[in-house]
Formats: structure tokens, sequence, C-alpha cells
């Protein structure tokens, strides 16, 4: 077993550094009621974010129920795993459940179709604690940001890492040189994962540890584009910059993307030109690659793209946060403006029992002049959300106050409809609890005074009744010999 998992900590205080972060969560769990938003833990990997939501669990005696990025993450495997466990309750005798949708921010392709949804609907239903884990803040959608608490992970330094290293290696009875261990946590750049592996690689087959033999297990960094942006506006060389391109994840197309998201805060005017000259030559170059299949020319794209654009930006830095591309946040806007658009004309041709064409092409004007008219009742029979009634009033604000008016309403139907239950229900126990005979006290009987003692006179006793039994029949008179008989 990797020392990562064996010496994982069991505890929030086993925990290193973040911990201002850490006494915010357990405040949270302390204090968790049925209204309280679930945790959004985010921050760079490696960095003890899901040894965090396990050493809570284990603190207040809750059982996990886990979900992460390497299972099947559809609606209905979140809606039955999370979903079913967010809201009922333990059967191992722990006080509460806590959910924990690991890599949250990592849900895409056909396989993780519909998680984002299913989701925000484990969040609203949510009876139980929840905990969603993110490497990217605003990898996740904004409605789930809104309904959960955020809580920022950042690196751990150096001088936190070590006396953590200095521990595994007395566990483990390994002597190991100071210079080393600063050396390991020096160059695991606030990942604690990656400085306990680094260790754990060193120390393979070893009793002792220098420096010396600690530099064949460097950290595998992998850069992101948000490092790579910041190199481009920085004073970085050329050698520098196109190692870092090779590094990163993402194709030559959407490094364009960014990078053009991100020119406008050239401050020169003609150096802004001179930047999208070179990401319009670089677009070149990737449309040869597309049209005749020659992968090599993403090289000479990447080229020109960087080297041209840093050129430009002068070395003078970037100061502000750097956003995804402005295009991909329209696209993302049309997409969703695209499904409000089907959902809600699939619900008014189904009551009309015509095909979406023909009522967005004949009837729509006169629908939405109906709805118009009467727009809670529209909403209401055809279970409208806001979004939905808000494409017939194209009245944002109208739409949510009427939405919230219905939705108000069938709460205080639920509540009308249990008291009425309840009612009944007493209404029938009490004739059944009337049916009971209830004693009373009979009052003592009186003493009878002896000098007015009066002696019963002797009654003449009746003779009994006669019972049907005793009863004597009638003779008859016998007038042959057969009457007898």
């Amino acid at each position: 077993m990797d020392w990562a998992e064996k010496y994982r900590p069991a505890h929030l205080a086993d925990l290193v550094g973040n911990t201002t972060a850490v006494r915010q969560i357990a405040d949270w769990a302390r204090n968790w009621t049925n209204k309280s938003r679930p945790l959004l833990i985010y921050g760079k990997p490696g960095i003890g974010k899901t040894s965090t939501a396990y050493a809570l669990a284990n603190d207040m005696n809750w059982e996990v129920i886990e979900l992460n990025a390497s299972d099947q993450r559809t609606a209905a495997v979140i809606e039955r795993i999370a979903g079913a466990g967010s809201v009922t309750a333990s059967l191992t005798g722990a006080v509460r459940k806590l959910v924990v949708l690991d890599e949250a921010d990592n849900l895409q392709g056909n396989s993780d179709r519909g998680g984002a949804k299913a989701i925000l609907e484990c969040i609203r239903n949510a009876q139980q604690p929840m905990v969603l884990i993110a490497n990217d803040l605003y990898g996740l959608s904004p409605e789930i940001r809104a309904r959960c608490e955020p809580v920022q992970f950042k690196a751990v330094p150096a001088r936190s890492i070590a006396p953590r290293l200095r521990y595994l290696c007395s566990a483990e009875k390994i002597t190991c040189s100071d210079a080393a261990i600063h050396a390991i946590a020096e160059s695991a750049e606030g990942d604690i994962r990656s400085a306990v592996n680094m260790l754990y690689a060193s120390a393979l087959g070893r009793d002792s540890l220098d420096d010396a033999q600690v530099h064949t297990s460097q950290k595998d960094e992998r850069v992101s584009i948000f490092s790579l942006v910041s190199a481009l506006f920085g004073r970085t060389g050329d050698d520098e910059l196109m190692r870092l391109s090779y590094d990163v994840d993402d194709t030559p197309e959407t490094v364009e993307q960014w990078v053009e998201g991100s020119v406008h805060l050239i401050a020169d005017p003609p150096a802004v030109g001179q930047a999208y000259r070179h990401l319009a030559r670089a677009d070149e170059y990737l449309g040869y690659t597309y049209r005749r299949q020659y992968h090599t020319l993403w090289r000479y794209a990447t080229a020109v793209m960087l080297l041209g654009v840093a050129d430009a930006a002068g070395g003078k830095g970037i100061h502000t946060r750097i956003m995804p591309p402005e295009r991909w946040q329209k696209m993302s806007t049309a997409k969703k403006q695209k499904a409000i658009r089907l959902a809600t004309l699939n619900k008014v041709s189904g009551m009309m029992h015509i095909p979406q064409n023909t009522l967005r092409e004949s009837y729509l004007g006169t629908i939405t002049l109906l709805v118009e008219q009467d727009p809670a009742g529209y909403a209401r029979d055809l279970l409208f959300d806001a979004d939905q009634l808000n494409f017939f009033l194209n009245d944002r604000a109208r739409s949510a106050e009427i939405i919230r008016a219905l939705v108000q309403e069938e709460k205080d139907r639920e509540k009308e409809q249990k008291k009425e239950a309840a009612q009944q229900k007493k209404t029938r126990k009490e004739p059944k609890e009337s049916k009971k005979e209830v004693p009373v006290d009979e009052p003592p009987a009186k003493v009878p005074d002896e000098s007015q003692t009066v002696i019963p006179q002797a009654v003449p006793e009746s003779p009994p009744p006669e019972t049907p039994e005793t009863k004597k029949t009638p003779s008859q008179s016998q007038s042959t010999l057969f009457d007898g008989f």
C-alpha cells in the first residue's frame, strides 16, 4: 500500500494546512440542519479536499456515500446512489450519512449525460449533509455554485509539508536528511499528496535517504491553461513558453480561444492589432490541419500564436482574473435557451396534440397572447418553470414572481390537505373511544337508624311463572285407536 493511502488523515486534527477552511467545515457539520446548504470544497489537486471529507465523517460518526469521476455519473446513477442516499437515513447505526461527490466539475461526455441536472435535484431535495469537491470552481454551473457554500483549499506551504514528511520517515523507520525533506517539500509546490508519493518512491528499498537520491522522483506536473496564459503576458522566454504549451492538455484550437479571450487586456491598441494578426495567421494553420489532416501544422500554429502574442503583450503581465473565452459563454447561453424553447414547445404541442413545427409556424403567436392573458393558469396546468414561462412573457422578473406564487400556493394546499387528513383521522378515533364505559363512583349506602327500623310485613309469595318447557299440553279426546299413537 502506498503511503498516501496508508497514512491518510483519519481526523480533522491530523490534516496539514488550510486551518481556516477546516475550521469552517467543522462548524458547518456541527450546526448542520435540513436547511443548511451543501459544502463546495474547491482547490488544486492533492491538497487534502477528499481526505477532509472522510475525516469529517469519521469525527462526526457519519456514514460516507461517495460518487467519483471513475463512476458513470448519468442522471439515473446519481439519483440512485447520491439522490437516494441524501434523503434516506443510515442503516448502519451512524448518526447521519455524508454524500460526497468528488470531481463534481468533471462532468462531460455521454457517460455523464444529465449529471449536472441530477446533482442540482439532489441539492434541492437533500435531507442529509452533502459535500461537492471540485478542482475548478468555475467548472461547475452557476446554479450549483449558487446553492452551495464554497470553501477554498489553498496550496500547502513547504514549511507545513516538511513536518509531515519527517513523521512518515519516523513511522517507516527511515533516516532522511533535512536537505532531502526540504527538496521534496519545495518541489511538490503545495501538493502534499505528490510530496508523500515522491518520498515513497525515493525511499523504496532504502533505509536512509539524502538529497542526491531525491532528484529522480520529481513531480510529474501538468500545466494548466491559466499558467500558460499568465506566462504569455509575463516575461517568459520563448523556449519556456513552448515547453508550457506542450505540457497543457488542451488542443491548440482551445488554447487559441483562451488567448483570444485575453487579448483585449493588452493596453496598447496597436499591440492589440498585432496580436490579432498573429492569431489570424495561427488560425489559418489550424484550418489547414483539419482540412488536410496534417497535424504537424499544429506546431507552427502554436508557435505563431504564442510567440506573436507574447511579443505584442510586451511582458507587462496580466492584472485581472483570467476568464474563459466569451464565445463559450455565448454558446452556453444559446444552448440553454434552445433547451428551454424545445421543452416549452414540447409541453404545449402535447397539450394541443399537434407537431412542434406546426405550433411554431402557425400558432405560436396565438398561444403567446393566451398565455399573456392568464400566465398563472397556463403555468399551473402545463407545469412551467420560470424560464419556460419567460419564453412567452419575455419578462423574467414577472415570470419568477408568478412561479413563486404558484409554489407557495402548492405548499399551502399541501398543508391544508395534511391538516384535513389529521382531522379525519382524529374523528375516526373518537367514536371508538366513546363506546368505552366510564366507571361512575356509586354513593355509599346509608346505614339505617335502629330507632326507626321498620319491620317488613310478610308478603304472600306469588307462584313462579311457568316456563314454556313446564307448560302442560291440552288433553285431546281419542276418537280412534290410531289417534293414541
